[in-house]
């Protein structure tokens, strides 16, 4: 049984553990709502170029651009998956990375065993986990860089832009954590490149119709040159929505660890109060007994 001054100690170690989850949850919240800021001033750039895109859509000119144009075969992916560079997150990047190896099998049974599968990491914790991977055909390639805090962002995208361009990659795919609320983060899957133009035809391009435009200098002229800054706003969306992601991870972490360290806290408290009265219940009892001899 430990003794008191055993059972003290262990109380003020739970009670700094206490002490130290809280603060990291107040900063890791404070670097959530600043991401999450950052992530609703970016939501209207991207908009108004999505809406940009539907207006020339539907407008009468054709377009075409290698961005958009599939190649004859997918023998070449590459996926890039983001995760975080610090620990203290729970299961943040064990969740993403048991998704990127499903999504690996998925990609086995879809366009074959002959594709060769590049995983391009984005994150320490992540790019760590990712080197453990050891399926045929498929390889790691660490960006240079590049990491999840980045905030410029434009060459990274360039770089997978002109991957795609060059032929080094046939697809490229994306895996990330969407940022939803708090306690709410979901894993999402798209395709980067080529860019499909299915979202901008739907509602956009519904209500762009009954809307004249004269476009200057040309309708082509602006695809060519928005198309690029959509993609560069989906990449900095995705760096934004994964930083929000990774600390509201870590402010749930936080939380559950502090929850934890109370309630050990409380049981330790108990069980020494528990041993004080027991000590102080003996000697009492040594003094009644002392008297009555």
């Amino acid at each position: 049984m430990a003794t008191l001054r055993e059972l003290k100690g262990r109380i003020g170690s739970v009670a700094s553990s206490e002490k130290i989850t809280g603060a990291m949850k107040m900063i890791s919240s404070a670097k959530m709502h600043k991401a999450e800021t950052a992530l609703r001033q970016l939501r209207p750039f991207r908009d108004q170029i999505e809406t940009i895109i539907a207006n020339l859509l539907a407008s009468d000119a054709t377009f075409e651009s290698p961005l958009m144009t599939p190649h004859a075969s997918v023998d070449n992916l590459a996926v890039v998956v983001w995760g975080s560079d610090d620990g203290l997150c729970g299961a943040y990047n064990t969740n993403i990375f048991k998704q990127l190896v499903l999504q690996i099998d998925g990609y086995r049974k879809s366009l074959g065993d002959k594709t060769r599968i590049t995983v391009v990491p984005v994150g320490a914790k992540i790019a760590k986990a990712v080197l453990k991977l050891h399926l045929p055909g498929v390889e790691v390639e660490l960006p240079q860089d590049v990491d999840s805090k980045t905030t410029e962002v434009r060459d990274f995208t360039w770089r997978l832009r002109d991957g795609f361009l060059s032929g080094k990659y046939d697809r490229v795919d994306v895996l990330y954590m969407s940022f939803k609320s708090v306690s709410r983060q979901r894993l999402e899957t798209m395709e980067l490149l080529p860019v499909t133009l299915e979202s901008f035809s739907k509602e956009e391009a519904g209500t762009a119709e009954s809307k004249p435009y004269l476009f200057e200098p040309s309708a082509t002229v602006i695809f060519e040159r928005v198309l690029p800054m959509y993609l560069l706003a989906v990449v900095q969306d995705i760096f934004t929505e994964n930083r929000a992601s990774e600390q509201a991870a870590r402010v749930m972490a936080m939380q559950s660890a502090n929850d934890n360290a109370k309630k050990l806290h409380d049981q330790l408290q108990l069980e020494f109060n528990k041993l004080r009265q027991q000590a102080i219940t003996t000697e009492l009892l040594d003094i009644i007994g002392g008297q009555v001899k």
